[in-house]
């Protein structure tokens, strides 16, 4: 279940994602299976092929990616999700969510 964002910050990530850019989205988060884990990022973009080469420039998998509806997307946890926001510049959702 997600936390901390809006439904304008949602549908501006869908825009996003549904324009053939690489767009980020942090909320909070929890799961049993990821004890201590708070957040997810979901970076998503509608172009596969785009988002399967952003994901290689940090060890990303293609198998990876979430495809099962119109907002294709990796979900991003723990050391790897504070890497990405840090080098992609995603300095509102890291001090929002971290």
């Amino acid at each position: 279940m997600a936390f901390g964002i809006n439904r304008k910050e949602l549908e501006d990530w869908k825009q996003q994602v549904s324009s053939g850019e690489i767009a980020f989205i942090t909320h909070f988060w929890v799961h049993p299976r990821f004890e201590g884990i708070t957040s997810v990022t979901k970076v998503g973009c509608n172009d596969v092929h785009k988002l399967v080469s952003w994901g290689r420039k940090y060890g990303l998998q293609e198998q990876w990616i979430h495809k099962r509806n119109l907002f294709p997307h990796f979900d991003l946890i723990g050391e790897k999700q504070l890497e990405v926001l840090n080098q992609e510049g995603q300095w509102e959702q890291l001090k929002r969510f971290f």
